[in-house]
């Protein structure tokens, strides 16, 4: 029996059936190992390019034009997905109190570079292309090693010179990563141990920040018993008040419940079920009356709360206020859920497919407002092609087009730089070009975990025939220790300032501290630590601009000095 069609499916770099074998191979492995913990810290899908590296050690080539399609390709998969996960949240990362926790993100970021730049000028023995790999890689930052490849691509063209520098970055990448996500932890328990941090006081202090929250809805009932506004309509008391509030029900003294209208009067003795913010209450309780405990729901009558999910792409960008529902449909909108946050249901809010609105009113009436609308969680789970191939069809465009020149070399945002932030731009305003952009969680990562996959794979097999002889000699231990200088340092400084001089609490520097170098395994240590959510809020506060800056200031170091 002729067995050459096994030698052919294993080793044949240009046959479809192998480079197929050989990326399932790996992706397979690696996330398998991946899930392997180590002291409660694993790498997750980065193992995926150790299993990459090793293949290519053990000579599985594939031919290198279709390993270089394959790359991009998974490349720009993961950077539009990770565009579209973090956009709706990037312009609002910058209010309030997101903007001391990413200007402490931004000291991280400006830190790592100048570790990185006191090496590169120090050192004799590494370039900036090795560098930059190493730098990726200390910072768990695969986005920033794919945009430095593709930039020096463009600096350089096409040429074995090139290949090799690239393949080089990838081994620092390799080479620094393992110890970049122990340098986080490390610096994590250093920040702990300094200030001798007690996690139950963390804790009590997070609970009594929560309970004092001035951004969630509340919903309140109050009693009227201020004379002065008995009589008047609630169009009436919204301009005296001037607060942004909702009156969804009301109970008169004679027990009936109705659904109040701008034009609605309100007397004496009346109870207002009313959503508000948690620091207006003490207003409220001063104009109307007092607050009062009232179940609703025990209330006798045909008026219900239900929840309408909007699946219907033409009222993607309308303003609730539009929907006329308290003329058309008798009914009132309290809250609007959007990503699991709860927001206000102003008149001039902005709906998007996926929003999930709070009404109340007669179950008949909510019922034909919910056959409007949609109301089809099935339908939400369908994925909006055509959303995705403009955005990355339009990414591809903005990274080509030159922005300045570096000598004679045009910087271009590049296929990582471009796609990203179009897909951020989209994730926000596409709605006004009626751009359908929501996304289920789900298919999200599917996409982004397809795509990161297919791209360090790609990364470990071009890589691994020269990785043994780089990496497991004095460059590269060199390496890995320039990688620890680079994770460590610019984290333990931040740390101490923000505890120190800022009073952060702990738990958001343990989401400040991973996301500052887009690390989930660090935020999965933090998570386990806190046994709560509050380093995940500080981690996606924070990750947004990380990864934009992380994708563009990889892409800079590239053109600044390597050209």
């Amino acid at each position: 029996m002729d067995l050459g069609w096994i030698t052919n499916l294993l080793f044949d770099k240009d046959s479809i059936a192998h480079v197929i074998l050989i990326y399932s191979l790996a992706i397979s492995a690696g996330v398998a190992l991946g899930k392997i913990r180590i002291l409660g810290v694993s790498l997750g899908v980065t193992f995926v390019l150790f299993v990459g590296l090793l293949l290519g050690h053990l000579k599985f080539a594939i031919n290198p034009d279709i390993l270089g399609f394959i790359r991009e390709f998974g490349l720009i998969m993961f950077i539009f997905s990770i565009g579209m996960q973090v956009g709706p949240g990037f312009f609002s990362s910058f209010k309030e109190g997101g903007v001391k926790l990413n200007g402490l993100a931004l000291a991280i970021i400006g830190l790592n570079i100048v570790v990185a730049l006191a090496i590169y000028f120090c050192v004799d023995n590494i370039s900036i292309t090795d560098l930059v790999g190493v730098l990726s890689g200390a910072v768990t930052n695969t986005p920033g090693l794919g945009a430095a490849q593709q930039t020096l691509i463009e600096v350089s063209g096409k040429t074995a010179e090139t290949q090799s520098a690239i393949d080089s970055m990838s081994m620092g990448y390799a080479a620094a990563y393992p110890l970049g996500v122990l340098g986080i932890i490390l610096s994590m328990i250093l920040v702990k141990a300094i200030f001798k941090i007690k996690l139950s006081d963390e804790t009590k202090q997070m609970e009594d920040e929560m309970e004092q929250s001035q951004l969630k809805p509340f919903v309140v009932t109050f009693k009227v018993s201020n004379k002065l506004i008995d009589g008047m309509s609630i169009l009436k008391i919204h301009n005296i008040i001037d607060r942004n509030f909702i009156i969804s029900r009301i109970k008169r003294a004679d027990g009936e419940v109705i659904i109040p209208k701008s034009a609605t009067i309100i007397k004496d003795g009346d109870l207002l079920l009313t959503v508000i913010t948690a620091q207006e209450e003490s207003v409220f309780n001063s104009f109307i009356g007092p607050s009062v405990d009232m179940d609703w729901d025990s209330e006798p009558g045909q008026i219900v709360s239900r929840r309408i999910v909007v699946t219907k792409s033409e009222y993607n960008g309308r303003k609730l206020g539009s929907l006329r529902l308290r003329y058309g449909y008798r009914l009132n909108a309290t809250r609007v859920n959007r990503a699991g946050v709860d927001l206000l249901a102003s008149p001039n809010l902005t709906i998007q497919v996926g929003d999930r609105i709070t009404v109340v009113g007669i179950l008949d009436d909510i019922n034909r407002l919910a056959e409007r609308m949609g109301n089809s969680v099935k339908r939400l789970n369908q994925p909006n092609m055509i959303t995705l191939f403009i955005g990355i069809f339009l990414g591809i465009i903005a990274g080509s087009i030159p922005l300045l020149y570096s000598g004679t070399v045009p910087m271009k945002l590049g296929l990582a730089g471009g796609p990203l932030i179009v897909a951020i731009l989209i994730s926000r305003f596409g709605h006004k070009i009626h751009l359908v952009t929501y996304t289920s969680s789900s298919a999200n990562l599917m996409l982004r975990e397809v795509g990161i996959c297919l791209f360090l794979a790609s990364v470990g097999l071009a890589s691994g025939e020269r990785f043994a002889e780089t990496v497991f000699n004095a460059t590269g231990l060199t390496w890995v220790l320039y990688g620890f200088l680079i994770t460590f340092i610019p984290l333990i400084i931040v740390g101490i300032i923000a505890r120190g001089y800022y009073k952060l609490n702990y738990y958001s520097i343990l989401g400040l501290l991973s996301g500052s170098t887009t690390d989930p395994p660090a935020l999965a240590y933090g998570n386990k630590v806190a046994n709560n959510d509050a380093p995940a809020v500080a981690y996606s506060t924070v990750y947004p601009l990380t990864m934009f800056i992380r994708v563009i200031s990889a892409q800079i170091l590239i053109l600044a000095l390597a050209s």
